[in-house]
């Protein structure tokens, strides 16, 4: 028996053990790094960017080896839902008691602007995919924050000079009624003027508009040669639905969508936008390496990868490579080595991050094959010139960013 007892007394005292040991094994072990995919999962934009930018950031970090600094990353996602007041409030939580150290994707310029100010009273880091402000790498420029993808002056400013050139040389604006749509239509009617165009009017719509059809009646009656729409989204599909309704490219007039998605396209078909001509920095089928990621893309998706989700993918990467050359996670070091390091992966190559924030890349100029020129599925696309980085982003020497000054 005393043996028996002997036994039974030090199998309890091994397990009591193991429970106390069990803690402090749990404080030994690493938090993750967080990577905050902030977008739009149920609203208007929820196709362009939403679970397909989930997914992007996880490949990204799937691509990197799953840990950085000895942590494990893990990638959480909020619904902004378009609303500043929401995105803001998630993004606030997540840096305050989530433990994230980066935002990403983000999108809608409002919130935007709100998501920017918070990581920049907090040293954090955020990268914006497709925001429209050009605000974002100008006044409100943040040390912290980095824009990957595309704004207003982008998509805008280079496509006018070539249409011209080929004698389109009048235009009618048609804009969506926000500071997104202002600053698009700002940029290509200065670039418009400056090669020799002429603007013969513009009109503004509501978001979330159902109705187009007054408004493209006033772009026909212009007689202009170029309607420039200035929308995103479901609004882009609505409006070039009642186009092709109109019959407005069979009589003569061309449609330029700067902001054009690959899933628009394919939710219109491509029999009812052929010819539309649009500014991109990412095809999927542009080179062996975009194939081959986006194809990776498709099987989980379902879909191609449109620029906003490529440039996710392409931010969250070059943040991990990052962190690992900062050998920290803190902000403002981080910061450093994404502008020091250059940006190579499957959306660009020997890319660099400007003082302002904003990732110098190429963009291109493209347009919508006719339905007979489709070679296999999602070939949509033709590409008809490369707009350098140069052309492409604003100036510095126009650059109201402050970080610009004191880096000169």
């Amino acid at each position: 028996m005393r043996r028996k007892r002997d036994v039974i007394f030090a199998t309890a005292v091994s397990l009591i053990g193991g429970a106390i040991a069990l803690p402090a094994h749990a404080e030994d072990t690493p938090p993750p790094v967080k990577i905050g995919v902030l977008t739009d999962m149920s609203g208007m934009y929820r196709d362009i960017m939403g679970p397909g930018s989930v997914l992007a950031a996880k490949m990204a970090v799937e691509d990197f080896g799953g840990k950085v600094l000895g942590r494990p990353i893990e990638v959480v996602s909020g619904d902004h839902q378009a609303k500043p007041d929401v995105g803001a409030a998630i993004a606030r939580n997540w840096f305050d008691n989530g433990g994230a150290d980066v935002i990403v994707d983000v999108a809608q310029s409002a919130v935007a602007l709100a998501v920017q100010e918070l990581a920049r009273a907090r040293n954090k880091i955020v990268i914006h995919g497709v925001t429209g402000s050009p605000a974002i790498t100008q006044q409100a420029c943040a040390p912290t924050a980095f824009s990957w993808s595309l704004n207003a002056y982008a998509i805008s400013a280079p496509l006018p000079k070539p249409l011209i050139e080929r004698g389109l040389d009048t235009f009618f604006f048609l804009s969506a009624d926000y500071s997104f749509g202002k600053a698009m239509e700002d940029a290509a009617a200065g670039a418009i003027k400056a090669a020799g165009g002429k603007v013969l009017g513009s009109v503004r719509f509501p978001q979330n508009n159902p109705d187009f059809s007054s408004f493209l009646l006033q772009a026909v009656s212009s007689k202009a040669k170029v309607i420039w729409l200035i929308s995103a989204a479901e609004d882009t599909t609505n409006a070039l639905k009642q186009a092709k309704e109109f019959g407005i490219a069979e009589g003569g007039q061309l449609i330029v969508v700067p902001l054009t998605y690959i899933t628009n396209v394919h939710a219109l078909g491509i029999a009812n936008v052929q010819g539309l001509t649009f500014a991109t920095p990412f095809y999927w089928d542009r080179t062996a390496e975009t194939r081959a990621w986006s194809e990776r893309f498709f099987k989980q998706h379902q879909a191609m990868p449109t620029m906003d989700q490529a440039a996710v993918y392409s931010g969250t990467l070059h943040y991990l490579k990052a962190v690992a050359a900062a050998n920290s996670l803190d902000g403002l070091k981080v910061a450093d080595e994404i502008r020091k390091l250059p940006v190579n992966d499957m959306y660009v190559q020997n890319g660099a991050v400007r003082a302002d924030g904003w990732l110098m890349h190429p963009f291109y100029m493209a347009s919508i094959k006719a339905p007979g020129g489709v070679k296999k599925p999602w070939d949509y696309y033709t590409i008809e010139k490369v707009i350098p980085a140069s052309e492409a982003a604003q100036p510095l020497s126009e650059s109201q960013c402050p970080l610009v000054a004191q880096s000169q």
